[in-house]
Parts: structure tokens; sequence; C-alpha cells
């Protein structure tokens, strides 16, 4: 991995392939490699002709840990982008991003549009116009002695996934702290790039991806059949649907 400086955070990220670029955002207690390589998408967007740009979020793989909540708020983690295009010297690039991922992409769209091309927000859908639910659980069971102490199924899940793939689970507690941001389709609506918006059917994290997609100007929404949050990632469809949209974005 290589690093880069955003705000005096040192972030590492690595770059595969020529092409247009475009930037991968993994989603909540993952890590580039967890979501974009081991599920085969950095290879399937190298053959397309497309450069892959990853980096690890702040609190997440070989980022730096932070434990201040502040630190993760949204605005900031979408400015990482802008530092990491910065650093590259890329003036604007399609983005992709799961969950977490997603919600930071559409943040980077929304803030910096003059940067962001085409956009792919996967693992999220119009759960995203509601409040945030169950920070609390799942902030507990990642500071918890163990696993059996969550309380929950979602913090549970989120602890578990924590564990597995070896993160720094009080980094991630002050991430998952902060609230999602407060969307309007009129917010959306102002958009003016390409947008497509995956989701999986069984997703009940995200919810409709048609209802998410709707206000954009240029919106267009794909469900995975018989697929939940996690077994989304590496479907061939939502594989096949990003190449489409793509190709015409």
């Amino acid at each position: 991995m290589d690093y880069f400086q955003s705000g005096g955070v040192r972030l590492a990220y690595k770059v595969e392939g020529e092409g247009v670029p475009i930037v991968l955002v993994h989603g909540f207690a993952s890590t580039h490699g967890v979501n974009w390589i081991e599920p085969g998408w950095v290879e399937t967007l190298k053959k397309a002709g497309r450069q892959v740009i990853l980096f690890d979020l702040r609190g997440h793989g070989e980022s730096d840990d932070l434990v201040d909540v502040a630190a993760y708020d949204r605005g900031v983690m979408a400015d990482d982008i802008v530092a990491l295009l910065d650093h590259l010297d890329i003036a604007r690039a399609d983005i992709m991003g799961y969950s977490l991922g997603a919600m930071l992409s559409l943040r980077f769209a929304m803030d910096h549009v003059e940067r962001c091309g085409a956009v792919v927000l996967a693992g999220v859908g119009d759960k995203l116009f509601a409040p945030s639910g169950q920070i609390a659980p799942v902030v507990e069971a990642l500071l918890a002695d163990s696993l059996h102490d969550a309380k929950t199924p979602v913090g549970r899940a989120f602890r578990a996934f924590a564990d597995k793939n070896g993160q720094n689970r009080e980094a991630l507690a002050a991430c998952y702290s902060v609230p999602r941001d407060k969307l309007t389709d009129e917010a959306l609506g102002r958009v003016d790039v390409p947008v497509l918006v995956v989701a999986g059917e069984r997703d009940e994290i995200a919810g409709s991806a048609e209802r998410l997609a709707a206000p954009f100007h240029n919106g267009v929404a794909v469900t995975i059949p018989r697929r939940d949050h996690m077994r989304t990632v590496g479907d061939p469809a939502y594989k096949q649907a990003v190449l489409d949209f793509l190709q015409k974005a």
C-alpha cells in the first residue's frame, strides 16, 4: 500500500490498471481488500479498461485509527476522496461505494460534483431517507468484551465482521456514532451526474433502490434478485449492471 495525507490523517491506498479512473469506497468495518479485491471487482474493472483506485477509510484497514467521533464527520470523510484525487493529480473520476462507502460517495457527489463523474451507490436504498437506527446497540457490541456480549443481531453481525477483518473496534465505534446525512428529494435532484443505485432484493438494511434513484436528475436503479446486504457485493448481476452503466454514462 501507498499513503496520502488528508487533514493530517494518514490514509492507505493503491492504484491498479490503466484507463478512465474509478474510485472504490468500501463499507463500514470492511477494507479495500475485503470489499473490492476478494469479490473480484478489481479484476473485473481492469478487464473493462478502467484504472481502479482503492483506499482504506479512516479508522479502517491500514489507515490511521482515530477515536474522536468528530474525525468521522461524513463531509470530512468525503473530503478524503478529494485529497486522494489531488494526491494522484486526477481532476475528475467515477466513483462506486458500498453501504457506508455509498453514503460517502453520495456526499462526495453532492459536495464536489465538479470532481465527480458517474456514481454507483450500492448496498443502499430508501432507508437513507430515515433517521439512523441502532447506533447504540452496534457501538455497544463493538466495545463489548466479547461477541457473546452483543445484545442485538445487527450488533453481533457488525462485531463479528470487525473481528474477522482485524479492525480497531474503538475506531469503528467512533465512526458508527455519526448519524447518517439527512437527505431530501430536492437535494438529490441537484446531483447532475449519472447515478446507479444497486441493492439486493432481500437487503433489509438498504431498502428500495428504486425509491432512492427516483429523485436524481439521471438516476437508474437495479435490484439484485435473492440477495441480502452481504451477498450482493460479489454477485455477477451487480457487476454486469455496473459495467453496462459505466459504458453508457
